[in-house]
């Protein structure tokens, strides 16, 4: 029997991809959920924070299931959120990060936003341009395409991107340029569009010499430079009307992989860079202004001394304090997913938990059937002493019949 997309996530153990089933099955993380929206999404991030949260714990812990939830709410707020798996992108050069964050950002979507806001701030409605044509068309049509609007134009750049503290002077230079496009002053080719655009995208093809004849003074995108264009890339979204960029990076225990035949994996220098990349990133969050980073890990990345994070000191020594209270702290760095279960799983929660997993599950053509007390107490008594999250255990004790392997 073939089933969808939802129901087999379920059936695995894994997080559905449709908003509507996971609010549908979420038990316990409303409190936690609502806490990080409140303290960052809300009144922290966009008034011009930074912030790095690390989520661990055992596998079906709940760790992506909570990102998720996150993600949901922050794009619910306006954010611009981008999120990817360490499976697919390389750590250990920061340069492949930034270059995927760029990918997922939608970065001619963000230029267009900031035309509006450009055009909102010279006194005029966006809406009334409509499609089809740029601003300095529609100022044209309106008798009022002259020298004058031209320099206020220019000026709006200038005060927006090339005066831009914040912003790279390359990126801020080609952001100018992109935008002016977009307005129709000043003219672009679409050659040299498509150059900047090129160049933006880490394309190894562009040569620096062609940008340098359209009045800029460019260097490649490598790991020393890429935090700082992060940087750069998170106030232009803050530019085009958004209150920030959410970055999540899950699976991130790839680190451990040493498989020969693994699509990822990390020798011990790689590990290593990969460690020293996270390092000057927390080095460096207090610089960037409205971004925050879900790293969500197995705990076995935290507990493995050999090659873990403990084996790298110089990144240990910046986040061990997070994890030595024996309550759950909720404005800790490092979210343990394991401990906040003990706070937040009673009895109630995980029958609650089970009703809802067998209500999603029966919906979407699956057998599955609750959990009764016993079954419940059962799972929760033997969960204490194995390799996999109370979450995972209850899914896999209601599609087995009320057993779990643990």
């Amino acid at each position: 029997m073939g089933y969808s997309k939802d129901a087999e996530c379920l059936r695995l153990g894994k997080v559905p991809a449709d908003a509507g089933t996971l609010a549908e099955i979420s038990v316990g993380l409303d409190s936690l959920e609502d806490f990080i929206a409140l303290h960052y999404l809300e009144n922290y991030i966009p008034f011009g924070g930074s912030k790095i949260k690390f989520i661990t714990g055992r596998p079906g812990s709940g760790k992506t299931h909570l990102a998720r939830r996150l993600r949901n709410r922050a794009e619910d707020m306006g954010y611009l959120c981008v999120s990817f798996s360490a499976r697919d992108v390389w750590l250990h050069d920061f340069r492949e990060v930034y270059l995927e964050i760029f990918r997922q950002c939608g970065f001619e979507r963000l230029l267009s936003d900031c035309a509006r806001q450009i055009i909102q701030e010279l006194g005029y409605d966006p809406a009334a341009v409509g499609d089809g044509r740029n601003f300095m068309d529609y100022l044209t049509e309106q008798g009022e395409g002259d020298a004058l609007s031209k320099g206020e134009i220019r000026a709006a750049l200038r005060r927006c991107f090339t005066r831009n503290p914040l912003l790279d002077n390359c990126f801020a230079a080609c952001c100018s340029l992109l935008t002016g496009a977009v307005l129709g002053h000043p003219v672009l080719e679409p050659s040299n569009r498509e150059l900047l655009l090129a160049y933006l995208r880490g394309d190894k093809g562009v040569k620096l010499s062609q940008l340098r004849a359209l009045g800029l003074s460019p260097s490649g995108i490598t790991r020393y430079n890429a935090r700082h264009l992060l940087r750069s890339l998170s106030e232009l979204v803050r530019l085009s009307g958004r209150p920030g960029l959410l970055v999540t990076i899950d699976d991130m225990e790839t680190l451990l992989d040493r498989a020969a035949d693994s699509p990822r994996r990390y020798t011990k220098l790689r590990r290593e860079d990969s460690y020293e990349s996270i390092r000057q990133l927390i080095d460096d969050i207090d610089s960037m202004r409205h971004i925050l980073f879900l790293l969500c890990f197995d705990r076995e990345l935290m507990d493995n001394d050999s090659y873990g994070l403990k084996s790298y000191q110089a990144l240990w020594l910046r986040i061990q304090n997070e994890v030595v209270s024996t309550r759950f702290n909720r404005f800790a760095d490092i979210i343990d997913m394991d401990r906040y279960a003990d706070e937040a799983y009673d009895e109630a929660a995980l029958l609650n938990m089970s009703r809802r997993l067998s209500d999603a599950l029966r919906r979407l053509g699956v057998d599955a059937a609750p959990l009764d007390a016993e079954a419940v107490r059962d799972v929760a008594e033997r969960s204490r002493f194995g390799s996999l999250g109370l979450p995972y255990l209850i899914n896999r004790a209601m599609l087995e019949g009320g057993t779990a392997n643990v």
